[in-house]
């Protein structure tokens, strides 16, 4: 696990600006670093990387690296689990190897295969790779996104890096002005990471599962898909089958994502998605010393030590856990959201952020976690609107109507609720939007100037995110799909990469590799959320025997929560002095949002997530752009 950055100019040697942007990288891989500059003939091309030693802790694995020709030139960054077998079918091929890392592997798997290469990876990765002969450079980021990979491109040159501090160290390549669009909608909507733009202006994410490649000579980018989720056909397997091969797929999954020449954990939450992965480490490894790191939020109706504890026992693993107090969060939130680049949804984050701080502290330097379960088996409170869609569309009326009646009988969850999905699923954007402002939602509140936003182009209208990938009958996998790629888990995978490297660990996900996505998105909808509104109904029955039932049969859905409320309310008046600090930007009425808060301090006004958003947004724009 790495960091990586890297210039063209046309203009200039950029090598100096591509180590300050290594600088900012250093947390992301402490015990290397390498730079090196290429003259080619259209200027000059500077590839950089900091390296934490996961695979290969020898010189041998150091990078950049070059292929043996010295035609093609690699920065890399994360893993490719499959290493070992494709370099076996590298070297039957004839092909010889000087280390034993999988960056080599990339390298040449790239010589020989090109971008058809991408599809043969199992891991996360994101890279840039020279080509000298041609003057191209290529880029590739994971199918999921686990692996992050920002740029900016103008007539001047190109500059990439793995996190948005280090990009902006490079100094060249557009605007990096605050994009109004992007902060109006997570401030107004909580809508973030939904798509390449940033909060910065000019400054994009490559989309995972894409694929660029930079013309020097031309100073032409260009931007590819290489993989793209997909909901059909449906397989036609009976659910036990079903379940037996999903246990099959989830098992071989972690046993590649247990390859590791370092120390190695697991996240546990409590929840089924990190039992399940604990449950699969210890049948994959019943003799090997197993550590789990948690938060528990004691004392509050968040807390999930009871599972947890439940999990450990059954596993067998060395607990370790830890508590939060409000203090605390005052404390860190700076460097917090220093780490993370951009605002963020909430203050379960910090949680994250702690935890991958208590891994490292204990000497893990990899943990597993169970990222990506609820997009791709069915999670969350189950897609009530697009499940009762697709039944609709079948002509499966009484189902529908009896899914929605289950539906709304467990725990956290109304019927109304459900009518309200359903309803939103056959509306219009007219009526949809007429309907968001009936429901008391606002897309102007009084704390934005509307006006202003509006006469910059800002839209201020509700994001609705439709999928790239649907069918009729398949419109709740279809949302699966999409939250793999939009707004949902590229949030969450955002949050993971930069708590767990701000800390040197590597935060692996083995619910998401490409075999699991194309298996689980493409079985009947009922055998992941079933009839009677269950959950995660396949990996529930995967998971027999390797997970305590009384995980499996839970009917609550708590999440990686925290007590929010109380830890902000605690902190109230500290709170009061952040969203006091001016930030002077012409859409934002502080005196309103200060209003807002002194009402929900008061009782009046009800806590929500907004609050948050104001604190998380004030502090990083502060800190970003002075206030």
């Amino acid at each position: 696990m790495c960091g990586i950055a890297g210039s063209f100019s046309r203009r200039c040697n950029p090598t100096v600006q591509v180590a300050a942007a290594l600088d900012l990288l250093a947390h992301r891989g402490p015990n290397d670093r390498g730079l090196e500059a290429v003259a080619v003939e259209a200027g000059h091309v500077v590839l950089g990387q900091t390296r934490l030693s996961v695979i290969d802790l020898s010189e041998q694995a150091h990078q950049p690296m070059r292929s043996m020709d010295g035609r093609f030139l690699l920065a890399f960054n994360g893993e490719i689990y499959n290493y070992r077998e494709l370099r076996a079918l590298l070297q039957s091929g004839g092909r010889c190897f000087r280390s034993n890392s999988d960056t080599e592997v990339l390298l040449q798997a790239w010589e020989v295969w090109g971008e058809a290469a991408l599809s043969r990876f199992v891991g996360m990765f994101a890279f840039v790779l020279l080509d000298r002969e041609t003057g191209l450079l290529h880029g590739a980021r994971d199918a999921f996104g686990i692996k992050p990979l920002y740029y900016c491109t103008d007539a001047e040159g190109f500059g990439f890096a793995s996190e948005l501090p280090a990009l902006l160290a490079l100094g060249e390549n557009g605007s990096h002005d605050l994009d109004w669009q992007v902060a109006y909608d997570y401030l107004t909507h909580g809508s973030y990471d939904t798509g390449e733009r940033t909060f910065f202006q000019d400054v994009r994410a490559v989309p995972p599962g894409h694929r660029f490649c930079y013309d020097v000579s031309r100073r032409r980018f260009t931007l590819k898909s290489w993989w793209q989720p997909k909901v059909t056909p449906v397989q036609r397997l009976g659910l036990d089958e079903a379940a037996q091969e999903f246990r099959r797929l989830l098992l071989d999954s972690v046993r590649l994502h247990l390859r590791s020449d370092v120390p190695l954990g697991a996240a546990l939450s409590g929840g089924l998605d990190s039992s399940a992965i604990v449950g699969c480490i210890r049948h994959l490894e019943p003799d090997a010393p197993l550590h789990t790191f948690s938060f528990i939020a004691s004392g509050s109706t968040v807390s999930e030590e009871r599972w947890v504890d439940l999990v450990n026992d059954r596993a067998g693993a060395v607990a370790h856990k830890l508590e939060i107090a409000p203090r605390e969060l005052a404390a860190d939130l700076d460097d917090m959201i220093a780490a993370q680049g951009e605002p963020f949804g909430s203050t379960s984050i910090y949680a994250q952020y702690r935890v991958f701080r208590l891994a490292r502290e204990q000497g893990m330097v990899v943990t597993l976690d169970g990222q990506g379960a609820d997009e791709l088996c069915g999670g969350y409170v189950g897609y009530p609107g697009p499940r009762v869609r697709s039944l609709v569309e079948q002509g499966h009326w009484g189902q529908a109507v009896a899914f929605m009646r289950n539906w709304g009988r467990w725990p956290g969850r109304t019927p109304l609720d459900g009518l309200k999905a359903a309803v939103a699923e056959f509306t219009g954007d007219g009526a949809y939007h007429l309907l968001r402002r009936l429901n008391g939602t606002q897309a102007t509140p009084s704390w934005l100037d509307g006006h202003v936003l509006h006469e910059a182009g800002v839209s201020l209208r509700f994001p609705r995110p439709r999928s790239d990938v649907t069918a009729p009958g398949r419109r709740m996998n279809a949302e699966l799909a999409r939250s793999l790629h939009g707004l949902g888990l590229q949030g969450l995978l955002r949050h993971g990469d930069r708590n767990s490297m701000r800390f040197s660990v590597e935060s692996r996900v083995p619910f998401l590799t490409t075999a699991l996505a194309d298996f689980l998105l493409t079985l009947p909808e009922e055998y992941l959320v079933a009839p009677d509104g269950e959950t995660k109904h396949l990996l529930r029955r995967a998971m027999r025997g390797l997970v305590p039932q009384e995980v499996l049969e839970r009917r609550d859905k708590v999440g990686f929560a925290t007590p929010e409320q109380a830890w902000l309310m605690q902190m109230a008046p500290q709170v009061r002095e952040w969203l006091r600090q001016p930030l002077n930007l012409p859409f934002l009425r502080q005196d309103e949002i200060l209003k807002a808060f002194d009402q929900v301090v008061a009782g009046k006004q009800p806590f929500s997530w907004q609050v948050w958003r104001w604190i998380n947004f004030t502090r990083w724009h502060a800190r970003q752009f002075g206030g």
